[in-house]
């Protein structure tokens, strides 16, 4: 048996690990340059691999291929395996297969992060066996090769889900479905929302489906799935299979109901902990615990996260929102006359969304990015004042020059972050920096 995997960052190198341990011959393949300390790990255990190249006629060899969820199915050497029929999994469904621990797995278009480092935050205070991985944390597979918990706790992005079929959660949490990645799914939303109902698939009456019941895509999509309806599958995928687990929605008004309280700010952090609520209750913990826990969790970096106040300005830093809806609800989360920093890499982005909403709460922005013609187009029209920049220096600077004692400064860039920085924490940790050299 013989895995090749397409990708040698955290994920990549902990699944040719348990790959290792698991009896395979084990090739890894990344067309950039790996890191050091990933590459020292594969050297320290006899696994070969390469660099800058996609060598054929060893990844067309393979059994399988697990592949990283940056590359997508248009890539070359995955079209050629594709078209060779050699199945092409995700870290987290490869590892699953040697896991005997329980998983509640979370996705959403946003809100994701904050709920899993919720859920797991909840879980540790517990006193749960419990792994944080997925899409944050440390490599599942790496986990599950070294020390398997009795609980994980992952956060799955849509890629990864595109590339799990067996993969079984224990408890899913859909926090919502609005636009995002289309260029990833032929700026289709059908085809990106069947991409985020499969964290339902092969669930049982046994398990638990938490979701949030005021959106009109999970909505629509139960209602199809009550005749036997399954996400289609994609271009690499076999058949998808249905899910048929136990419901547990939940509305906005739930978290007075149940009388809770949550140490974040804004409205769609109240959905993050209903749904932490609900998903840490089905598995057993102690609903004290729980409580406590939403008043005293520490919140998630780069998720409208309070770097500084300067001068009477408050700078906000929100790098996580890479699509229109997360910076509609971080600014609808605003109290303040808002500066707002938008733009990056487009991902088919619908601007108009966000405009009335923009005009009202925000007293200037500032687009940062390689091409923001389209932000011009989208914006240029409010009667506010605007600046363009292209480094987190000019921008932070121009947004000092607009605001006005008692204003915010948002970060929340609607954007992907790569074409100016390594990623979104990279964007966020230069926006700190830069508010920290402010007089």
């Amino acid at each position: 048996m013989k895995l090749v995997i397409l990708g040698a960052g955290e994920s990549g190198a902990g699944t040719a690990i348990l790959a290792q341990k698991q009896g395979y011959e084990v090739f890894v393949s990344d067309m950039g340059q790996i890191k050091d300390k990933y590459k020292k790990v594969l050297d320290d255990h006899n696994i070969r691999w390469e660099e800058g190249k996609h060598t054929e006629a060893e990844i067309l060899s393979a059994t399988e291929v697990v592949k990283s969820p940056g590359i997508p199915d248009t890539a070359p050497m995955v079209k050629k395996l594709i078209e060779q029929n050699t199945p092409i999994l995700s870290e987290l469904e490869f590892a699953k297969r040697y896991s005997k621990g329980k998983c509640i797995c979370i996705t959403g278009s946003n809100g994701k992060t904050t709920t899993t480092s919720l859920i797991y935050y909840i879980m540790q205070k517990a006193g749960k066996d419990v792994g944080l991985a997925g899409n944050i944390g440390r490599s599942f597979a790496l986990q599950v090769a070294q020390e398997d918990h009795e609980w994980y706790v992952l956060e799955i992005s849509s890629f990864q889900l595109d590339n799990m079929f067996d993969f079984r959660a224990d408890v899913s949490v859909l926090m919502n479905i609005t636009p995002d990645h289309l260029d990833r799914y032929e700026f289709e939303m059908q085809n990106y929302t069947d991409s985020k109902m499969r964290i339902i698939q092969n669930q049982t009456a046994n398990d638990t489906f938490v979701y949030w019941k005021q959106d009109e895509h999970i909505e629509e999509e139960l209602a199809k799935r009550e005749n036997g309806y399954a996400p289609k599958p994609t271009p690499s995928s076999q058949a998808v299979k249905a899910g048929h687990p136990t419901l547990c929605g939940f509305v906005d008004t739930d978290f007075e109901k149940y009388g809770l309280e949550f140490s974040q700010m804004g409205q769609h952090n109240k959905r993050n902990a209903l749904a932490a609520y609900l998903a840490t209750k089905q598995v057993g913990v102690d609903e004290n615990i729980i409580r406590e826990c939403l008043k005293d969790f520490p919140g998630v970096e780069h998720r409208l996260e309070r770097v500084a106040e300067k001068n009477g300005v408050l700078f906000i830093n929100d790098s996580k929102a890479t699509n229109v809806d997360a910076c509609n609800v971080a600014l609808e989360a605003m109290d303040r006359p808002t500066i707002l920093i938008v733009g990056g890499k487009d991902k088919g982005n619908d601007y108009s969304t966000i405009h009335e909403l923009v005009a009202r709460k925000c007293a200037g922005i500032v687009y940062l990015g390689v091409d923001n013609k389209k932000l011009h187009e989208a914006f240029d029209d409010l009667d506010m004042p605007i600046a363009d920049t292209h480094s987190m220096k000019d921008c932070v600077e121009a947004c000092v020059k607009m605001a006005k004692p008692g204003d915010a400064v948002l970060l929340s860039p609607c954007c992907a972050s790569f074409d100016l920085f390594k990623n979104m924490e990279d964007r966020g940790e230069q926006f700190r920096e830069q508010v920290k050299n402010i007089n």
